[in-house]
């Protein structure tokens, strides 16, 4: 039976770099001796906790008898305000050595109380992972990194970041030391620094997802549009075939994109359809491997 009830509290935990990770708590109340299986769920590149349906897709989950705890990458560039990208030289340095710690964190708080309520018990030996494209490729990683992750969603998430960067990127950290995108929600010019790059290569064995699922013997469930502009679904087909899991699923979902519908601001009362069918699996998943 689903919880009617759910209590949302907000806070931060220090990065190793002593920088906030923001978080949202979201568990289901009204017996404060009940205990729930952990959900961490990670935003993607250009992304946040807030972004458009994410909040109201953590409280559904929620609902069906889990914590959740969405957090915002400590160098994702999005400050107090946790909507606006006003911290643009955290964004151009945002590591995936620094994302794979940031979850490390959460974690350990999580298992120190640090993250907690009086609401409900936080069951942290029992820990499932849910990310988002770049969130995904690093969801994959942590559920290799830290042993308390015993579950694992992707969705849309991208297999292998070094086969992503252009060759005028690379030109630009050769001969410039960054690179620059544009966002084109905000329009903003967002630059990505070398060190980015010069990460995700020389650690490639440990923030890379394909090189990490080949070690994942947990349940995994990978969801990916046939028609995500973009990242391929061949990603999630890359991932899927690479995991030696012997509880693992793979989902292509037809006509829609990337964030399977959901867009930002996000206030509809119901979710686009694909989206609520991608909640739908996720939810199945977690209920019947993470409980």
């Amino acid at each position: 039976m689903p919880f009617s009830n759910i209590v949302k509290t907000s806070g931060a935990v220090d990065s190793t770099e002593g920088l906030p990770i923001y978080y949202d708590l979201y568990v289901p109340s009204g017996n404060a001796s009940a205990r729930f299986p952990v959900i961490i769920f990670l935003h993607g590149f250009k992304g946040f906790k807030d972004w458009g349906p994410f909040p109201d897709a953590c409280d559904q989950l929620a609902r069906a008898g889990f914590a959740v705890v969405a957090i915002n990458f400590s160098l994702n560039g999005v400050g107090e305000n946790m909507t606006e990208f006003d911290q643009l030289d955290l964004f151009a340095r945002e590591t995936f050595s620094q994302d794979l710690d940031d979850v490390g964190t959460i974690i350990e708080a999580l298992k120190r109380k640090r993250i907690s309520t009086d609401k409900a018990i936080l069951d942290t030996d029992t820990i499932g992972i849910l990310g988002h494209s770049r969130g995904g490729q690093t969801a994959v990683a942590a559920a290799a990194e830290y042993p308390e992750i015993a579950c694992l969603v992707t969705w849309s998430a991208v297999a292998d970041y070094n086969a992503r960067w252009s060759m005028q990127m690379k030109n630009d950290w050769q001969n410039k030391g960054y690179t620059e995108i544009m966002n084109g929600r905000t329009g903003q010019v967002m630059r990505i620094n070398k060190e980015v790059y010069e990460d995700a290569v020389n650690n490639a064995d440990r923030v890379i997802a394909l090189n990490r699922v080949s070690n994942l013997h947990l349940p995994a469930l990978f969801i990916h549009s046939r028609d995500d502009e973009s990242v391929p679904h061949t990603e999630a087909e890359k991932l899927y075939r690479n995991c030696p899991s012997g509880e693992k699923e793979l989902k292509l979902v037809d006509n829609t994109g990337h964030t399977f519908g959901g867009a930002h601001p996000f206030k509809e009362e119901e979710f686009p359809p694909k989206f609520a069918e991608i909640l739908d699996d996720t939810t199945r998943w977690f209920e019947e491997y993470l409980k």
